[in-house]
């Protein structure tokens, strides 16, 4: 395969590789934006619970079907959660219970124990309203084990069992059994000792410890109670002052204050009415009227209060009566037949989840082997670049070296060339000067002014070699006059010359011979310019001229 075939492949495989992570890429942001808008839909279901429940029924109901066909059972679970809670603001325990069972399932296909513990919790609480104590126990301390666990293992905070000990105390206090409900009230406080935030508020365990005082005679104990975490419930949870203010208004109807009492029990009911909320209490409030009625001697409204109370417990609670009790257990029968049916349900979601997975690895494997493949391709490639840059380098600093070695050897030809024209000169000059010494010498016949003319044209003669021979010179050594006059501008002409001569290698006698001076004249000369440079005796003069 060419390089061109090689090089079109790797771009095809890269296209596709980039096309396939775009999808996937795309098909995790559709997913997360979905569960965006589920868990927003879930906040807004939650806030119009209390004006409008059957929506909020509607809304979450809609937030779990489309939970489970995004996969996230977690989500489903929470919406499921929710329901229970409304379902029992309007008594229908049946479908708070159907549905926290189902949620229960779905949490242990999850294996998510801290939402098991919650919904045993749950499931406690609900069974106590049917008056099933041995069960309702059972689920509550299951749910207990459970955190404590969660706890010992550090995945929860000592603090999250604070929840449990306050629903197990409150299940005591509606068996009204006041000496158990203090036991568990004392563990949550000794959890809130230690300093560790709870997500329970403190005003529910003071609801329960006045509940515990006016069973001990301690009313006016527990109404101070009552008075301090009145105006926290009328902000935060304004639907649960029904169990305040009936509690309330068992408190002031002990201390002999029967009108605030009746005025008490009337706010529960209104609250109630309002908030459709804790219907389950209005029953026990209507009776709690006719025994005040009652005691006052006011018979009618004694009788239409317990007739009312009558009328709801029989609208509301027939589920709690010895005769319908066993309808439960027949639902229980049917409930584990509709376990079952979830179960293999659960476990056909979980077969074709696992096969997605599959699926998905397998893909997600070949785009890593992909990736790799590409790395490998890219380090080659990279790795041949740098070679080829690498010898390219090694190409052009051998090729520099022999330019400066040529550079070098032809200057050195030059100056050699140079040194020659310069020794030649000298004994040109030294023969025209025998020559003008002879004819100066000379007695004889010789003209005076063709003898001044003569000796006229060999002293220019000499002056136009020297000016030739410095041509030459700068020309060979372009640089060195430049450098010499920039760094030192106080030398002369005569200062020049002997650096020429110095850097053309010349010794002090062909100086003397050159400059027509005497050696004693080039070393004085010397002298002086190491001087005007400023060289230390240390520093070598021919060295120095020659870095120039």
């Amino acid at each position: 395969m060419t390089i061109k075939k090689r090089k079109t492949s790797c771009r095809f495989l890269l296209v596709i590789i980039l096309l396939y992570t775009f999808w996937v890429q795309s098909q995790e942001k559709a997913v997360d934006t979905s569960n965006n808008n589920l868990n927003a839909t879930l906040s807004n279901a939650k806030k119009i619970r209390y004006q409008n429940p059957e929506k909020a029924l509607i809304v979450l109901q809609e937030v779990h079907d489309q939970a489970l066909v995004y996969g996230d059972t977690l989500l489903a679970i929470n919406a499921l959660l929710e329901m229970p809670y409304i379902y029992g603001q309007q008594v229908n325990y049946a479908k708070s219970y159907d549905t926290l069972w189902h949620a229960l399932f779905l949490a242990d296909d999850i294996g998510n124990e801290v939402l098991r513990a919650k919904i045993y919790g749950y499931l406690g609480r609900l069974s106590s309203f049917f008056k099933r104590k041995d069960e309702a126990f059972n689920y509550l301390n299951t749910s207990l084990k459970i955190k404590k666990n969660l706890v010992k293992n550090g995945i929860l905070p000592n603090s999250s069992l604070v929840e449990d000990y306050y629903l197990i105390c409150a299940t005591y206090r509606e068996l009204d059994d006041p000496k158990m409900a203090n036991i568990y009230l004392d563990s949550c406080f000794t959890v809130f000792k230690t300093g560790r935030v709870s997500q329970l508020n403190k005003q529910y365990l003071d609801f329960e410890k006045a509940f515990i005082l006016s069973k001990e005679d301690k009313n006016n104990e527990a109404l101070l109670i009552m008075q301090n975490i009145e105006p926290w419930f009328k902000e935060n949870r304004p639907s649960y002052l029904v169990l305040v203010y009936t509690y309330w208004g068992d408190i002031l109807s002990a201390l002999g204050r029967s009108k605030e009492g009746e005025q008490k029990y009337i706010e529960a009911l209104e609250i109630s009415s309002k908030y459709n909320s804790h219907i389950d209490f209005s029953p026990l409030i209507y009776e709690r009227l006719s025994c005040l009625y009652l005691d006052k001697g006011n018979f009618e409204k004694a009788y239409e209060n317990l007739n009312m109370a009558k009328v709801l417990d029989a609208q509301f609670f027939d589920s709690r009566s010895e005769i319908n009790r066993p309808l439960l257990e027949i639902k229980d029968q049917f409930r584990l037949e509709q376990e079952r049916q979830l179960k293999i349900i659960q476990q056909q979601r979980l077969e074709q989840l696992e096969q997605a997975d599959k699926i998905s690895f397998l893909q997600r494997t070949i785009l890593l082997v992909g990736i790799i493949f590409l790395i490998i391709v890219g380090l080659i490639y990279v790795k041949y670049l740098r070679s080829k840059h690498k010898a390219e380098k090694e190409l052009i600093r051998r090729n520099k070296e022999l330019e400066i070695k040529k550079a070098k050897e032809l200057l050195e030809l030059k100056n050699k060339e140079l040194a020659t024209s310069a020794l030649q000169l000298v004994e040109k000059d030294e023969l025209f000067g025998e020559l003008k010494d002879k004819i100066k010498g000379n007695q004889g016949k010789v003209d005076e002014k063709e003898l001044n003319s003569f000796i006229r044209s060999i002293s220019v003669s000499s002056v136009s070699n020297w000016q030739e021979f410095k041509l030459r010179f700068t020309d060979v050594n372009e640089s060195f006059y430049q450098n010499l006059t920039a760094n030192y501008p106080q030398l002369t002409q005569s200062d020049h010359r002997i650096c020429a001569l110095i850097k053309l290698n010349l010794s002090s006698k062909d100086m003397a011979r050159l400059l027509g001076i005497s050696v004693e004249s080039v070393h004085t000369t010397r002298y002086r310019l190491r001087k005007k440079m400023g060289l230390p005796r240390s520093a070598n003069l021919e060295d120095f001229i020659a870095e120039l």
